[in-house]
């Protein structure tokens, strides 16, 4: 059995709940103080975070890539994706946590809000943004010490927050936008991609054909429907290789790969790169 990646709602707090309408900010200060100014490799399934940098620096791991950051800048963490924060101490700044369901506040399918809290990612902040950004998350962190769940204010608050701090994400072509079935696929293989299920399995839960769906991919992506289930599939190899202590054979088996010789050059034919390159240590 594979020593999973700790999951969290908030650091170090045990087991994540999905839990619908859950909201919480505090400052950087309060929790990785406590742990030598780090927060360790972990994820949220049912979370989403902004962090936001309003002075000092923080080495942000998202995923497979790690980037300093001076402040003031922010960070986006979509839920699941593997993340850390190494901040130098005495930086200041706030940590704001929401539940998944926080992006039906979205107006609708193309609402900016929605691609910022799938795509993530990092970026400094100009004085404009920076000004109203801190100054909605200082007013958040008032709100809360009076704290009722659901509190309407302090939702409108970290909407403003994120719809300021995200201004600068590009926006997503109206025709993906228009096309809820991609969002469905994409579901789709965030659920199965362990079971190896094959195309006539996605196209029929799409009530598509195989041809259609292979066009509205190549069309709206640029790539086959198999290529975005094998980059989810490497994607998650990837996490396990470098931040638990599993062998390549032990990630094969975790992802239903019944021979670890067809695994690495699986491994190697997505990535560039053999599973032993991306093992941690």
């Amino acid at each position: 059995m594979i020593e999973a990646i700790p999951r969290y709602a908030l650091y170090g707090e045990g087991t994540a709940q999905n839990t619908g309408g859950f909201a919480h900010i505090e400052t950087i200060a309060e929790r990785s103080a406590l742990h030598d100014w780090e927060i360790g490799i972990h994820r949220h399934d049912h979370f989403v975070q902004v962090l936001l940098v309003e002075e000092g620096h923080a080495a942000v791991t998202l995923d497979t890539v790690t980037t300093g950051l001076e402040g003031p800048a922010r960070v986006i963490v979509p839920a699941a994706a593997v993340h850390g924060f190494r901040f130098r101490q005495g930086t200041r700044g706030f940590v704001l946590t929401l539940s998944t369901d926080f992006s039906t506040r979205a107006t609708g399918p193309t609402d900016p809000l929605i691609t910022a809290l799938a795509r993530g990612g990092s970026a400094p902040l100009g004085p404009e943004a920076a000004n109203r950004a801190f100054w909605l998350a200082r007013e958040m962190l008032g709100l809360q010490q009076q704290w009722q769940q659901h509190d309407p204010l302090f939702l409108a608050f970290a909407e403003s927050l994120i719809r300021t701090v995200a201004r600068d994400v590009p926006a997503v072509d109206d025709a993906t936008r228009a096309d809820r079935r991609l969002d469905r696929f994409r579901q789709l293989v965030e659920l199965h991609y362990r079971q190896h299920r094959d195309l006539d399995f996605y196209a029929g839960a799409l009530g598509l054909t195989r041809r259609t769906l292979s066009r509205l991919t190549s069309a709206r992506l640029g790539c086959s429907p198999m290529d975005l289930i094998h980059r989810r599939l490497a994607l998650e190899a990837h996490r396990l290789l470098r931040y638990t202590t599993a062998t390549a054979a032990q990630v094969a088996t975790e992802l239903g790969f019944e021979d670890p010789s067809y695994f690495s050059r699986f491994y190697q034919r997505v990535t560039g790169r053999r599973p032993s390159e991306d093992k941690a240590g």
